[in-house]
């Protein structure tokens, strides 16, 4: 374990380095910072934590860096989340609070993320597998022609065209709309297929065939939904730390095309904590110069997607958290309030 005056000291080298972009001597954290020891002390703690592998010297300079451990245990032990302002968090909810819908809510949400942190923000759409049915409308558009609209309660609204066999009648329409929602509103997607398989037994024999092809149509759209979505915005923020990508930037590029590995990075929607990925922590190996910062989101007490952060370990840890939890609060809101 490292001493309290250890930690307070590789705290220091953390928060200049974030903000400086400058390896860290003794003698500037002995001006900076009331450590309350001399420089030779300074350097003896600097000697010991490199040797833990928390800090290391990037070439002949009398300066050192953070290493990924060290970055690990300030976020670990040493970082608090740092709140927004109230003008930061009145300027979210007025941002947000303007969405007509749920792309539009992940679009802002995104652009907002990469404003506020000036990092890459990426947006999982809400996970369908989670999601409970809130209506399901059916309209004739024609005597043998009808449209289900799906609507989730996250506010995703899917729409599909039905053409019938045989003319479906006003009636009928009605009391399959009755029908199926009083089965299916409020449950999880993956319980409908059950909860719908009697359905059409219960029709007069020549209604069967459209109850059916409505009830198809409808199991298909829940499973096609339930493919994973993204949307990636502020990838150009990258070109500011250039130099922090040990050769070049492109690796991290290439990484962020691909949205398999991008959903393993935000990880499971259900585990709703904030996680904190740093450097080689992230498998991918174009991604091991970069951290990512990410929270779940919901309408109630369950994720039901993630979003969050990427950008180099060289980041501001406790405001980068701030953001990301705060904007993660407010699109639950919304998602709970729509």
């Amino acid at each position: 374990m490292l001493s309290e005056r250890r930690l307070e000291v590789l705290r220091a080298i953390v928060q200049d380095y974030v903000g400086t972009e400058e390896p860290v001597g003794s003698k500037a954290l002995t001006e900076r910072h009331q450590l309350g020891v001399s420089p030779a002390t300074i350097r003896n703690d600097m000697a010991a934590l490199e040797d833990e592998g928390f800090i290391a010297q990037p070439h002949t300079s009398a300066g050192r860096i953070p290493t990924d451990k060290g970055y690990r245990l300030f976020v670990d032990k040493l970082a608090g989340v740092k709140p927004l302002s109230s003008p930061e968090r009145r300027a979210i909810q007025n941002f947000l609070d303007g969405a007509v819908d749920l792309d539009d809510v992940v679009g802002r949400t995104v652009r907002l993320l990469a404003q506020l942190t000036r990092q890459v923000a990426v947006v999982q759409y809400p996970s369908l597998t989670r999601s409970t049915v809130r209506h399901v409308e059916l309209l004739a558009l024609a005597p043998a022609r009808l449209m289900l609209v799906l609507i989730t309660d996250t506010g995703r609204v899917e729409q599909r065209l039905i053409d019938c066999q045989a003319p479906f009648g006003e009636t009928s329409l009605a009391d399959l709309r009755a029908r199926l929602n009083s089965r299916v509103v409020g449950r999880r997607f993956a319980d409908v297929p059950q909860l719908v398989q009697d359905l059409p037994e219960s029709f007069e024999q020549d209604d069967r065939g459209t109850v059916s092809t409505v009830l198809s149509v409808l199991l298909e759209t829940l499973v096609e939904e339930t493919e994973e979505r993204l949307v990636i915005g502020g990838t150009a923020n990258l070109t500011r730390f250039g130099h922090d990508f040990p050769l070049t930037i492109r690796p991290v590029l290439e990484a962020l095309e691909e949205h398999v590995v991008l959903l393993k990075l935000l990880g499971e929607a259900k585990d709703s904590g904030m996680t904190v990925r740093i450097g080689h922590e992230n498998a991918h190996e174009g991604l091991t110069s970069t951290s990512v910062v990410a929270v779940g989101y919901g309408s109630g007490d369950e994720a039901v997607a993630k979003l969050g952060v990427v950008g180099p370990t060289r980041m501001d840890y406790p405001g980068t958290m701030g953001a990301v939890r705060a904007v993660a609060r407010y699109v639950g809101q919304i998602l709970a309030e729509s």
